[in-house]
């Protein structure tokens, strides 16, 4: 069976220098780590890909991902979209310390089928590590082999194609079109490009599709696999596909390229069942990653093995889609598990919470809220006195302010955007509906012309404050690396709250509250 008609993708997985990418040059040609700092480093930093043509004419996807533990989270990203795994451990070092965690992230992921290699046996006796991987992964089945003298590069191959035969394609589910990003970049006279392994639905020529969660659409100008191009591409491959109607800065990674109809939009809150090791504190921070996305976030137990994410930063997922759930300091997976309600209400636990989450776990029930409902922000969002700094308080659609259809899709194209607000221009059309909204309490310009939902400038706000509370001011630098933006979305928002009179800028550029100690004018 060809790689199109049943496509499947497999990622790598293993600790640094226990020669992943040259078990992948050796079984597909082609060397992954194409920047020349990986060459001259000879570690993978960034995700590769290839061809991986197979014994008996079937080709599948790879991924080669980086085995530093400073690069977990991007190995994390890679394997979201995964189907089955290529375990790499070094005879002459046995299992190390990323081979567990990327072990943890597959286990997260229920990623359970794959092929261990034990390479370089040529430097050393395989045995112990052939059982150390057998206690760790009895179903999976293991090849020894050598990329420097090619012996048992063949086994490896025959393996992955045992495993890959039991293993169902995405494509023989149906569903819309949901591909997440984790490439963009542009080409001479073809525009802009966007790569990424295709979680369901198809991809054509020619096609309407959408990016979220700025709600941009784009028409498909071509597709590819494999470095060639297709007229429509099926789930479980990687695709590039080339995009008119956007513009390469209106493309990051993390985006998702859905269809027109899809349900997807982003989310502060979700509800989720997870499994995560050993007790946890309450309200814990934690790193939440979700395709290629990523998010920090709080963890609020509802009992039984059922968490709210409280999040920073809104994430495209939907239910049954899998999470790995990170600690931040010091940095290490710490379980993971499924979407349950993608668009969850901020609550605690209860006896119905509790009967709810079971019956969606189990499949008995399902949410499918309806479109434009409005979600609450999580309470930690709120300022002091319950309102938004140098905002209006917002009211929900449909009570005092009924809002049009193109201002009701404006509102959630704001709020999708979180701390990243979008400016006049990228709105395009959709900016003649921003007075009323503005009107109605619902948006606010930040900057000289960006818009951000007001909701989204209560999250900022309340943050800022509480980091200042615990470290007595804040710095620019530090609000881009706590929100996860770049410069000019942080500046834009602390000008905001600084023109709202809640901050105040002092001369070595760093921010207090106005009317704390540290205010000169409080003094």
């Amino acid at each position: 069976m060809s790689g199109a008609a049943n496509p499947l993708t497999v990622g790598t997985a293993g600790h640094v220098d226990h020669g992943k990418s040259a078990l992948v040059a050796a079984l597909t040609g082609a060397r992954t780590d194409r920047l020349p700092e990986e060459r001259a480093r000879g570690m993978t930093i960034t995700l590769g890909y290839a061809a991986l043509p197979l014994p008996g004419g079937r080709v599948l996807s790879l991924i080669d991902v980086p085995g530093h533990e400073r690069l977990v989270r991007v190995m994390v990203s890679g394997a979201s979209g995964i189907d089955m795994f290529l375990l790499v451990i070094a005879a002459d070092d046995g299992v190390m310390p990323q081979t567990i965690e990327h072990l943890r992230v597959l286990r997260a992921l229920d990623i359970g089928a794959g092929v261990v290699a034990v390479t370089k046996s040529d430097l050393a006796d395989p045995g112990p590590a052939v059982r150390q991987a057998g206690a760790l992964l009895p179903a999976a089945p293991i090849a020894v082999c050598s990329t420097r003298t090619t012996e048992g590069v063949s086994d490896v191959a025959e393996a992955l194609e045992r495993v890959a035969g039991r293993v169902r394609s995405r494509a023989a589910d149906d569903g819309s079109c949901v591909l997440h990003v984790d490439r963009v970049f542009s080409i001479h006279g073809a525009g802009t490009v966007v790569t990424g392994t295709l979680w369901s639905g198809s991809v054509a020529r020619g096609e309407r599709l959408q990016l979220l969660p700025s709600g941009r659409g784009a028409r498909v100008r071509g597709v590819e696999v494999h470095d060639s191009t297709v007229e429509r591409a099926a789930a479980g491959q990687r695709v590039a596909v080339n995009l008119t109607g956007v513009r390469r800065e209106e493309v990051a990674r993390g985006d998702v390229l859905a269809s027109p109809d899809s349900a997807l939009r982003g989310a502060h809150i979700l509800d989720a069942a997870l499994e995560l090791d050993g007790p946890r504190a309450e309200r814990e921070r934690v790193q939440v990653h979700h395709g290629t996305r990523e998010s920090a976030g709080r963890l609020v137990s509802l009992g039984e093995g059922y968490w709210q994410m409280r999040l920073e930063r809104p994430l495209l997922a939907a239910a049954g889609d899998r999470l790995v759930v990170r600690r931040i300091s010091p940095p290490d997976t710490i379980g993971g598990g499924v979407v349950l309600d993608p668009h969850a209400r901020r609550h605690g636990p209860s006896s119905g919470v509790l009967e709810r989450l079971g019956r969606m776990h189990s499949g008995e029930d399902a949410i499918q809220p309806p479109a434009g409902e409005r979600q609450p922000p999580p309470a930690a969002t709120r300022s002091a006195g319950g309102s938004r700094p140098g905002t209006q308080q917002a009211r929900p659609v449909g009570v005092g302010t009924a809002l049009s259809d193109g201002a009701r899709t404006l509102e959630e194209r704001l709020r999708s955007a979180g701390a990243e607000p979008p400016s006049e221009a990228e709105l395009g059309a959709a900016a003649a509906h921003l007075p009323e909204l503005r009107a109605a309490g619902r948006a606010v310009r930040v900057g000289r012309s960006m818009y951000a939902h007001v909701d989204e400038v209560e999250r900022v706000g309340a943050r800022v404050r509480e980091l200042i509370l615990a470290d007595g001011s804040i710095t620019l630098a530090g609000l881009r690396d706590e929100l996860g933006v770049s410069r000019r979305y942080a500046q834009a928002l602390l000008e905001h709250l600084d023109a709202a009179r809640m901050t105040l800028r002092l001369a070595d550029d760093t921010r207090v509250l106005r009317g704390s100690h540290a205010d000169p004018e409080a003094r």
